[in-house]
């Protein structure tokens, strides 16, 4: 629960690298995650070039902290490998908070960058990145050593309880 508790969006980071055994502990919780019939409809790019990231500051009016990121996780969703139609983004709305979590929990600061659905953000991504046509980009996740600290946020509100009926 504490990790949940006190995980928060992060968009400062020091200039340490990301140790790629961590990435890939990252990855490895990514793909853990639940999804609709175990469809697994995920892939997942891994970016640490400087001029990349850059041209992703470009395209997405949220991502200013990649100049300081040593590392983004692009997730992306895959349809020809969903049977479920629709479940793609719920699976790689999973997948990108078990990064989220896992990053936390190895002291590392992320954030969530949304693509998916602005045509604006995905078309650009998935030309930059070279996808095929049936791979959606859906999320960005910034990550690196936090250079800021923020509280924890109880966002705990019982007025938006209901038991057995509305």
């Amino acid at each position: 629960m504490e990790f949940i508790l006190t995980r928060r969006s992060i968009r400062k980071y020091t200039a340490e690298p990301v140790a790629p055994e961590d990435v890939e502990d990252l990855l490895r919780a990514a793909m853990s995650a639940p999804s609709a019939r175990n469809e697994q409809p995920w892939h997942f790019i891994v970016i640490t070039e400087q001029e990349v990231k850059e041209a992703l500051m470009e395209m997405h009016p949220y991502a200013k902290m990649l100049v300081e990121a040593p590392v983004a996780i692009l997730v992306c969703g895959d349809k020809t490998l969903e049977t479920s139609p629709g479940y793609w983004m719920i699976d790689c709305s999973a997948a990108t908070q078990n990064i989220l979590l896992a990053a936390h929990s190895k002291g590392l600061g992320a954030v969530w960058l949304g693509v998916y659905p602005r045509q604006e953000r995905m078309e650009p991504f998935a030309k930059l990145m070279g996808l095929p046509e049936h791979v959606i980009p859906f999320s960005l996740v910034a990550l690196g050593h936090p250079a800021e600290e923020k509280p924890p946020a109880d966002r705990f509100n019982p007025e938006r309880i209901r038991y057995n009926r509305w």
